[in-house]
C-alpha cells in the first residue's frame, strides 16, 4: 500500500495540531521555503501540501510534484496558487475562506484607531524620552466617514465592528446586492466618491487582475489630506510606491498595513521611515481562536478529499 506524503509549512501554527489530525500512517515533513526552488524542492516527492500565503505553488512547482494530488491553503487568499496549472494536473485545491474573517476585521479596526491616534509616532517619542507634549494629537474614528473597499467576509464584519463608532459608512463593491451595506447601516458608493469623502478608507478586497493595483497614484490624489489608509486584504491591492509618494508629500495622512507588495517587507522599506504608518507582519487573521478554527478546517477538507467524501464547494478554489 502506498504511503501518502504530506509536506506542511512551517508557517501554519501550532503545527502540532495539523498533524494530529491526520492519519496516522501517513509521512509527514514540515519546512517550506518561501521561493519557487524552494517549494519545488519540498514538495516533489509530496501527495499533499499544506501552505500559507508565501509559498509560491506556481505552474512550475506543481509541475515538478507528480505525485501531487492536494493542496491545502491555510485562509481565504489563494492568488499565490496557481489555479490553472492545479486544474491541468488534476490536483485540487481546498482552503479555508471566511474562517479566519473576524480575526482580520478586528485587526484592520486596531490599525484604524493606531494609525488615526498615531501609534507609532508615540512609541518613538516615549524611545527619545519624550512625552505627551512632544506628540501631534491624534484623530477620532467616531463621527467620521470610513469606506470599505470590498465587502465579503471580512468587509462585512468591519461594517459591524464600526457600528459602535457612529460613524457614517462607505462601500464600493462591484459584486455585492446595493443593499447588502444597509445591514452595517451604510450605503453603496462609486470608488471615486467613497475615496474623495472618507476620513479612512479600508481595504479589504480580494486580490484579482481587477483588484491589483486597484489604489495606485490617482486615487490616492483623490484622498483628503487628512484620511488614512487601511489595508488588511493583500499589498499589490495598492500601488506601494505611490503611496510612499503620498505619504512623503503629505497627500494623505497616514497608513496602516499588514501587507505589502513583496513580504517580508524588509529592515531598509521606506515605509518604516514614517511616523504616520502603523506596519504589523501579515498577522491579520492569525489569532489563537482563527488559527485552531481554520486549522481543524483544512484538515477535515483534506482528509474528505482523500477518502472520497465530499468538501462543499466554498472550500474548493478552481480556475476563474
Amino acid at each position: 500500500m502506498a504511503v501518502t506524503r504530506a509536506v506542511v509549512d512551517q508557517d501554519i501554527r501550532p503545527t502540532d495540531r495539523l498533524i494530529d489530525g491526520l492519519p496516522d500512517d501517513w509521512t509527514v515533513s514540515v519546512g517550506i521555503e518561501g521561493t519557487p526552488a524552494g517549494a519545488t524542492e519540498a514538495l516533489a516527492d509530496a501527495d499533499v501540501a499544506f501552505v500559507t500565503s508565501r509559498i509560491p505553488v506556481a505552474r512550475e512547482v506543481i509541475e515538478a510534484a507528480p505525485d501531487l494530488e492536494v493542496v491545502g491553503k491555510i485562509g481565504t487568499g489563494i492568488d499565490n496558487v496557481d489555479l490553472a496549472a492545479a486544474a491541468d494536473r488534476g490536483v485540487v485545491v481546498t482552503y479555508t475562506p471566511g474562517h479566519n474573517a473576524l480575526s482580520v476585521a478586528e485587526h484592520t479596526l486596531g490599525l484604524v484607531i493606531a494609525t488615526a491616534r498615531r501609534f507609532t509616532e508615540a512609541r518613538r517619542v516615549v524611545e527619545a524620552g519624550g512625552w505627551r507634549d512632544a506628540l501631534a494629537p491624534g484623530t477620532q474614528i467616531s463621527g467620521s466617514t470610513v469606506g470599505i473597499v470590498g465587502f465579503g467576509n471580512v468587509g462585512k464584519r468591519v461594517g459591524t465592528l464600526l457600528a459602535g463608532f457612529d460613524v457614517e459608512v462607505l462601500v464600493y463593491d462591484p459584486y455585492v446586492h446595493e443593499v447588502d451595506p444597509e445591514l452595517v447601516g451604510g450605503q453603496m458608493a462609486p470608488l471615486d466618491e467613497l475615496l474623495a469623502a472618507s476620513d479612512v478608507v479600508v481595504v479589504n478586497a480580494e486580490l484579482t487582475d481587477e483588484t491589483r493595483g486597484m489604489i495606485g497614484e490617482r486615487e490616492l490624489a483623490l484622498m483628503q489630506d487628512s484620511a488614512i489608509l487601511v489595508n488588511t486584504a493583500r499589498g499589490p491591492i495598492v500601488d506601494e510606491d505611490a503611496l510612499v509618494a503620498a505619504l512623503r508629500s503629505g497627500e494623505i495622512a497616514g497608513a496602516g498595513l499588514d501587507v505589502f507588495e513583496t513580504e517580508p517587507l524588509g529592515a531598509n522599506a521606506e515605509l518604516l521611515e514614517f511616523d504616520d504608518v502603523v506596519l504589523t507582519p501579515h498577522v491579520a487573521g492569525t489569532t489563537q481562536e482563527s488559527r485552531a478554527e481554520t486549522i481543524d478546517k483544512l484538515v477535515e477538507n483534506v482528509r474528505a478529499i482523500f477518502e472520497g467524501k465530499p468538501v462543499p464547494d466554498r472550500y474548493l478554489a478552481t480556475p476563474g
